[in-house]
């Protein structure tokens, strides 16, 4: 073989390296761009949260590929009981890229001091514990205030002893410079404007037949997973493109 056949050879073999190389990478490349990393969103919170009788569920069902979503609340759990029980813990340990933490329902007064908290004081200071050790972690916290319980007035405007935990959350927010899905103006906005009978429709009843306004039935956590994906959008907008968004009925 003469010396310009050897070059000849050479070449060819190292255009098909290259090609082989190219089309690698592009393949790579394009499999990155069908199959995007997963994003891992924690949820953290009460049983108004839960699976048998919150909103996660409606929330998980409006998840595109490419997202899980962990739901650890847990029933009865306020935010001074879910760090002492250890569940935050493993929340922790769930390595999220995003907490979604929402309490207050059991932290009120007459929950026993195993579960109450001070809004002023321990409240806030267990509110912040979660958005410190969350970003700790290298993740996002994402505040949520605590969807409305649904005692109306005889005017039909919602009778609410929620507010001083509500605003706790709203001021956190600001000083920590915190993501806000503000679930408890939404959510008594549209209990005050569609009326008892519609949300009554969206809550479970006890065995009287009695409804219960605090948590969720199936067509609820339907109604209220969308409330919450739709403000999540808003006030996340790296997260937009990952939930599905439109009318919550």
């Amino acid at each position: 073989m003469n010396r310009s056949s050897v070059i000849a050879r050479m070449s060819v073999t190292r255009i098909t390296a290259l090609t082989v190389i190219f089309t690698s990478g592009l393949l790579f490349s394009l499999d990155a761009q069908s199959n995007p990393p997963m994003i891992r969103v924690v949820l953290v919170g009460d049983s108004t949260v839960a699976e048998q009788s919150g909103w996660g569920p409606g929330f998980r069902r409006l998840a595109k590929d490419g997202v899980e979503v962990v739901n650890l609340a847990a029933n009865g759990r306020s935010s001074k009981s879910f760090i002492d029980e250890g569940i935050w813990s493993k929340a922790i340990d769930a390595r999220g890229r995003y907490y979604l933490i929402q309490f207050g329902h059991n932290d009120e007064p007459g929950k026993g001091p195993e579960r109450e908290t001070d809004p002023k004081t321990t409240y806030r200071a267990f509110m912040a514990r979660y958005v410190d050790e969350s970003r700790a972690i290298g993740a996002t916290p994402i505040l949520v205030t605590s969807l409305v319980r649904r005692i109306y007035n005889a005017d039909g405007t919602i009778k609410t002893t929620q507010t001083a935990y509500v605003e706790a959350v709203r001021a956190l927010a600001v000083e920590k410079h915190v993501a806000l899905v503000d679930l408890h103006a939404i959510s008594l906005a549209d209990a005050e404007n569609a009326g008892d009978d519609v949300w009554a429709d969206l809550s479970p009843r006890d065995d009287k037949g009695e409804v219960d306004r605090t948590h969720l039935n199936a067509k609820g956590s339907d109604v209220v997973g969308r409330m919450v994906a739709d403000a999540l959008r808003q006030s996340v907008p790296e997260l937009a493109a990952f939930f599905r968004g439109g009318s919550s009925r």
